[in-house]
């Protein structure tokens, strides 16, 4: 099923100019003639030449001109008002109270329109606006609904296609149907993959004789042929293109681009081997971490059926994919799962024996098995090193002998790697809880009870101040912060924050009589930093 027959073109100029009510009003097009092809976004009714205020671009704007249409000047400042808002163009009914055609009027405004790009079509009879706004914006309303049906529709064939584990050429295939054209995979060598909306043989010749890379650029219309890459960011294994269609065509490139990502996971998919012995890996992980009492033989019996087998020391490693606020969480999960493929295969080179668990989402755990005689930080610099990505942050756990020990360390080891994610400044590899220091104590206590009791209390007086709203209270927050992080030195805050002296000596005064200490108090102001980073850490 070709899903593009179903979605309606964009509501154009040209077309309203169709419709039977704009007919009657005997239209005539005095500018723009050849940018009637303009998408209208919604209409407009507006009489004052002042109409930029009430536009946002794309409108179309139904008028009388009553305001404007006797001076030249008022119909050109209303002319330039809609050009400077991007409206799409403009309709102007040109008639006198008693129906005969404003001629005086027409005059002016064609006179005004002169030289414009903008669409302004006059119209010599009366016509009913309000049937013009309601059959455009129920046209708009469709199509809109098209969309989201089509976003829909892909979404399904698409989602489908994994569950299915659907191969390469299926995929290609489905993708081919939806765009109602020729769709073309590649490595990243250029060689041909799979393709799908033409014979094999005129395809193959057709790739052969021109080459994808021209595919890929020439459109006949001086824009390239849509084309996506396919694989992880940082480990692109090859491209989509379909011949036939533009990379300005926005629905396309939503079919193209859910293609590429389910290629992806398609491709990921096929090492079924390695991640049924991960998940395998992960569950006897897990039963370590969760049970009360192990024994170690057992362990070590369980662990040699799954391939790991320790000769020495084992160091409990996290590695947790960077994100922000708007990560996807589809592609987290795919740098993960690609991530740690790579850092056991990495491991394997070095001759590392590894037991792997997928922990947290973006989060997964290694115990790495040492070779013999091996030195721990020469073999983990080298093993994060490999990484293909820097966006990461990885915690370790203390070296053991124990396969128990270890496993139990990957809990320590994801703390770590959390509370290193929050550095302003990374400059390891790696972290241990010796190089978070006060943050990692602070946040391996973050269910202590006296803990909890001790911040609360000493920053009682902002966080009651904050309770009402208005955010006075986390202004204070951050100027303590700021104070404790620099030590009580005011000169360095004062440069740091842009402020001048005066101005910041207030705030400080004010914070203090807050808080009923004393801010020049070195042990104050220890236990307020220690407060406020229990605050931030477990926050």
């Amino acid at each position: 099923m070709d899903v593009w027959s179903q979605r309606a073109p964009d509501l154009t100029i040209a077309g309203l100019l169709d419709v039977d009510e704009i007919r009657r009003g005997d239209p005539e097009v005095v500018a723009g003639g050849d940018q009637l092809g303009r998408a209208v976004r919604w209409v407009h009714i507006a009489d004052s030449e002042n109409v930029a205020q009430f536009l946002e671009g794309g409108e179309l704007v139904l008028s009388t001109g009553l305001s404007y249409r006797s001076s030249p000047e008022s119909t050109a400042n209303f002319f330039d008002q809609l050009e400077s808002a991007s409206a799409s163009g403009a309709v102007i009914e040109l008639i006198h109270d008693d129906g005969r055609p404003d001629d005086e009027a027409i005059e002016t405004v064609r006179a005004a329109a002169r030289d414009r790009e903008i669409p302004i079509v006059i119209l010599r009879h009366r016509i009913k606006f309000v049937r013009v706004t309601e059959l455009a914006h129920q046209e708009l309303l469709n199509r809109q609904l098209a969309r989201v049906e089509h976003a829909r529709t892909v979404h399904e064939a698409f989602t489908q296609l994994s569950l299915e584990s659907a191969g390469a050429q299926d995929i290609v295939d489905r993708t081919a149907d939806l765009l109602g054209s020729p769709v073309i995979l590649e490595d990243v060598g250029h060689r041909l993959l799979a393709y799908a909306g033409d014979t094999p043989s005129s395809r193959t010749e057709q790739h052969e004789s021109t080459g994808t890379d021209h595919l890929g650029e020439g459109s006949g219309h001086g824009q390239r042929w849509l084309q996506t890459p396919v694989g992880l960011r940082d480990r692109r294994w090859g491209r989509l293109l379909a011949p036939g269609r533009l990379g300005t065509d926005e629905a396309a490139v939503q079919v193209i681009e859910r293609a590429a990502q389910t290629l992806t996971l398609a491709r990921m998919a096929e090492r079924d081997e390695q991640d049924l012995l991960v998940a395998a890996q992960g569950g006897l992980v897990r039963d370590i971490i969760e049970s009360a009492d192990v024994d170690e033989k057992q362990v070590r019996d369980r662990a040699a059926d799954l391939g790991f087998t320790p000769r020495g020391r084992m160091i409990p490693v996290v590695v947790r994919v960077d994100r922000g606020p708007n990560t996807d969480p589809t592609t987290l999960q795919l740098r993960e799962r690609s991530l740690h493929r790579d850092f056991v295969s990495a491991a394997t080179a070095h001759r590392c024996s590894t037991l792997s668990a997928g922990l947290q989402s973006g989060s997964f755990g290694v115990v790495v098995a040492l070779p013999p005689g091996a030195d721990d930080d020469a073999v983990l610099e080298r093993l994060i090193a490999e990484l293909p990505s820097r966006d990461t942050t990885v915690g370790v756990g203390r070296t053991s002998k124990s396969i128990v020990d270890a496993a139990i360390g990957l809990e320590s080891a994801t703390q770590v790697a959390e509370i290193a994610s929050t550095l302003e400044l990374r400059q390891r590899q790696y972290y241990r809880f010796s190089d978070v220091r006060l943050r990692g104590l602070l946040s391996s206590l973050h269910d202590d009870p006296s803990v909890r009791a001790f911040a609360e209390a000493e920053l009682a007086p902002l966080l009651e101040a904050d309770s009402g709203g208005g955010g006075e209270g986390e202004e204070m927050l951050t100027l303590l912060e700021q104070l404790t992080t620099h030590g009580g030195n005011k000169s360095a805050l004062a440069r740091s924050s842009f402020l001048s002296r005066p101005a910041l000596y207030a705030r400080l005064d004010k914070l203090q009589r807050r808080l009923g200490v004393s801010l020049e108090d070195a042990e104050s102001r220890t236990a307020l930093h220690v407060a406020i980073l229990w605050l931030r850490t477990n926050g």
